[in-house]
């Protein structure tokens, strides 16, 4: 077995010598060497700043035996390119200074070019390959247009995304106009990231699972799909990942991804068999496993590589990051059983 390939023919469906492993947030607040670097520096700063970033990148990549890594960076990186400013609030989470909340305000966005605007992610993701050993594969990623649309209308995070959906429905010409500037960025910056160095790209769409299937293929597919198409011409893998998706994981791998990613809320093997066994699929435990005793811990993981059933195609990983609070010492664990597992 080739080991420089385990993740990349993993996502491809091809056979492996074991379950390929990395986790979402991998690089984060609960491990003691990046809270050292975020007493220095702020999460902006550590973006933009390439040297840095790569190094909190590489982080876990030094202290576990992760299969992939993926740039340190963050899905609200292109707003500013857009003409939305924003912040980090202590405390509260992103903050945009002047949310879009007429068709006036999406007019007023522009269109960018990724490679002037977010040149710092694309210079941290050479670093990180030049630092990066084979046989740990290197991740580019983006936010999806309804994740970062709904940042953009409500200003913030939001439980319930009232603006978004009021906008979406009620001005559904201005809501197309903004997916599709958002889309037609997003496609060019992941585009730009594998030029870069990216082996694979990830589109996140953590806040999709605010909608129900109808909203999804009537307001969200189209722009989503616009992405995948864009890079058709890219033989690497994409990655397509939401939660609260499983009312329509059908839909989601219409939209597009070699690589379905899918959270905790239905069993791997029921979510596959949706998605169908001839795409690869990523997930799906539940991060607040990863705080429990190690027994709770390694049955929970086993259920899902037991769900695998031995299908080519299957990555482990969270159904979303990985909590501030996580014990390393079970993701060290983690990784050991995931590596050692073998189908009956």
């Amino acid at each position: 077995m080739d080991k420089e390939s385990r993740f990349l023919r993993a996502c491809r469906r091809e056979s492996v010598d074991c379950t390929p492993v990395w986790f979402m947030r991998q690089a984060g607040r609960y491990m003691e060497e990046y809270r050292a670097l975020r007493k220095k520096y702020t999460l902006l700063e550590l973006c933009h700043a390439p040297e840095l970033a790569a190094e909190v990148t590489m982080q876990p990549i030094n202290r576990f035996d992760l299969d992939a890594a993926i740039i340190f960076a963050d899905i609200l990186l292109p707003l500013p390119g857009l003409g939305l400013e924003f912040e980090f609030a202590v405390g509260e989470g992103p903050r945009i200074h002047k949310p879009v909340r007429s068709a006036a305000d999406v007019e007023r966005l522009r269109v960018f070019e990724p490679r002037e605007e977010l040149g710092f992610v694309l210079e941290a993701l050479g670093i990180v390959r030049g630092q990066l050993p084979k046989s740990v594969a290197l991740i580019g990623f983006a936010g999806a247009p309804f994740t970062l649309a709904s940042y953009m209308i409500e200003g913030g995070y939001s439980r319930h995304f009232v603006l978004t959906k009021q906008l979406m429905y009620s001005e559904p010409q201005a809501w197309h106009l903004l997916m599709d500037k958002i889309a037609t960025v997003t496609g060019e910056y992941l585009r730009a990231q594998v030029e870069a160095g990216a082996q694979v790209v990830q589109l996140f769409d953590s806040w999709i699972g605010a909608l129900g299937a109808d909203d999804y293929r009537d307001y969200v597919l189209p722009h989503s799909k616009k992405i995948f198409d864009s890079l058709s011409d890219l033989d690497i893998p994409k990655i397509h990942f939401g939660t609260g998706t499983s009312g329509y994981l059908e839909l989601m791998r219409q939209a597009g991804g070699t690589v379905q990613s899918v959270d905790w809320r239905m069993p791997l093997d029921q979510a596959w068999e949706k998605i169908g066994f001839d795409s690869a699929i990523q997930g799906n435990l539940d991060p607040i496993a990863v705080l429990c005793d190690q027994d709770t811990l390694k049955r929970k993981v086993f259920e899902i590589l037991e769900n695998a059933g031995g299908r080519p195609g299957h990555i482990f990983n969270l159904g979303h990051g990985f909590l501030p609070q996580t014990p390393v010492e079970n993701v060290e664990a983690m990784i050991e059983w995931i590596h050692g597992y073998k189908a009956s």
